[in-house]
């Protein structure tokens, strides 16, 4: 197996071990606050260590701190959301609204930025949009009340995978706005961390939260696990620069998979037909959209 391909199936692992260790959170009794606040100083540490971004461009008069600024709002927020998705509705539905939030800048660059649509864009968008739809209708009465032992039903099921898939395009959007104004990625990501971090760090004084040490623990394995996914998917394209359809549509897919799989089989997520229906939906449209 090449390179590459270790990559990719490592970034797949690093990302369904977030919702994962999200999943597990309630049960141990972690607080996810902490964690989530943790999370970013070891990825923004992990960043400036293996990244290495420029001093000198991160300060750089074309650097959109709005931009960033609103990342840093969002990035914790979405994180927040994603462990209230992972909770009410499971893994299963939540990795699959993450992966499809892919098709919001796609709708993006057709409304905003004047892109032409092409048939095959709308079509990849039309299954996108049926996949959502029966991945956050609720699953089978007798057994919507509880998804892998916890509470599943009522509004949160679908509230929180739809928070989950919207704020996830709209981080994607605001990344492609830094690097459109010229910000090194790396330099963009290490300040949008550092900014998460904070934000997270006076929301959590602000509530006199107490932190606990068992609390951080978490959140270093978060961090581990979030800053390995984003790392080893850098890593897989630059080993296979010559096939980025493959990685693109190996990620999306593998986390989907591999998340409805932990999701049934470890955590015994109930999935209605409807859902399982949205699952080969959500496939189906990243192969037609990945750029073969």
């Amino acid at each position: 197996m090449t390179p590459g391909l270790l990559y990719l199936l490592a970034s797949v692992a690093c990302s369904v071990t977030v919702a994962v260790l999200l999943k597990l959170a309630r049960r141990w009794q972690v607080d996810v606050r902490q964690a989530i606040a943790m999370n970013y100083l070891v990825a923004a540490l992990l960043c400036w260590a293996v990244l290495r971004p420029d001093p000198g461009g991160l300060l750089a008069p074309r650097t959109p701190w709005m931009v960033l600024a609103a990342l840093g709002v969002l990035l914790p927020s979405v994180f927040l959301a994603m462990a209230a998705a992972v909770r009410h509705a499971g893994i299963v539905r939540s990795d699959a609204a993450q992966r499809l939030s892919l098709f919001i800048p796609l709708l993006a660059a057709f409304l905003l930025f004047g892109e032409p649509p092409s048939g095959r864009k709308l079509a990849a968008t039309a299954l996108a949009a049926g996949a959502l739809y029966c991945l956050l209708r609720r699953a089978a009465p007798a057994a919507s009340s509880t998804v892998g032992g916890e509470a599943g039903g009522g509004r949160a099921a679908w509230a929180w995978p739809l928070a989950v898939w919207l704020g996830y395009g709209l981080i994607d959007i605001l990344f492609k706005q830094v690097a459109r104004a010229g910000t090194a990625f790396a330099g963009g990501l290490l300040l949008a961390f550092v900014l998460a971090g904070l934000l997270m760090l006076a929301y959590l004084l602000l509530r006199r939260v107490r932190c606990q040490p068992r609390h951080l623990a978490a959140g270093v394995a978060l961090g581990l696990a979030n800053f390995g996914n984003i790392l080893t998917y850098i890593r897989a394209h630059q080993s296979l620069p010559e096939h980025p359809a493959l990685v693109f549509a190996s990620m999306n897919m593998g986390v989907i998979t591999l998340g409805t799989l932990v999701g049934a089989l470890a955590f015994r997520e109930p999935l209605s037909r409807l859902n399982a229906l949205g699952i080969a939906l959500a496939l189906a449209a990243i192969v037609l959209m990945a750029p073969w």
